[in-house]
């Protein structure tokens, strides 16, 4: 596992930095190789900050928590995580399609605002390309929560088709999906 840590507003301490590359030796047994995580601690006041994001194959996953000890708060986040990670690994299974397959290449483009409102050409501010990974309905609300987003862009494993699943305002999910004819 590579594990990045970054100090905000604080001294480096490599006593803290080796306890959570301990801990988190833990959640190895949820998620495939290869496994990146960025470690970020950070003192506010008499708050200890600890934020964890993880990338692994087919996973990504984030956390943060804040008490009076940094060691408390390592503990609690690693806990969290491994509460995601194990519940994300139940539904898996629970949910495994039988045909593993191919998600679909989508480009996102983030386009400059006043460009919209008076050129006849949009400016492109910059372009992403991401895979649509094939997951169920059920999967991609799971990975929406794991990483705190308010979208997701993915391909039925069922219809093979290209869905949006969103967060709306009152809390629940909308689908949009293709209507067939």
């Amino acid at each position: 596992m590579q594990v990045t840590t970054t100090f905000r507003q604080m001294e480096q301490s490599d006593a803290i930095k080796s306890y959570a590359e301990e801990k988190l030796g833990r959640v190895l047994k949820y998620i495939d190789e290869p496994v990146s995580a960025q470690v970020y601690f950070s003192v506010e006041k008499i708050r200890h900050i600890v934020e964890i994001v993880i990338n692994a194959k087919g996973v990504n996953t984030k956390a943060s928590e804040a008490t009076n000890d940094m060691y408390a708060a390592v503990d609690a986040v690693i806990d969290k995580i491994e509460r995601q990670l194990k519940r994300y690994k139940e539904k898996i299974k629970a949910h495994k399609p039988n045909g593993e397959e191919r998600g679909r290449q989508i480009s996102k483009k983030i386009f400059q605002a006043e460009s919209i409102e008076t050129s006849a050409e949009p400016v492109v501010i910059r372009t992403k390309t991401e895979t649509a990974k094939p997951m169920s309905v059920e999967e991609a609300v799971m990975q929406m929560d794991l990483l705190h987003k308010d979208f997701l862009v993915f391909t039925d494993s069922v219809s093979s088709d290209l869905n949006v699943l969103y967060r709306r305002k009152d809390g629940n999910f909308g689908l949009i999906a293709p209507q067939r004819a």
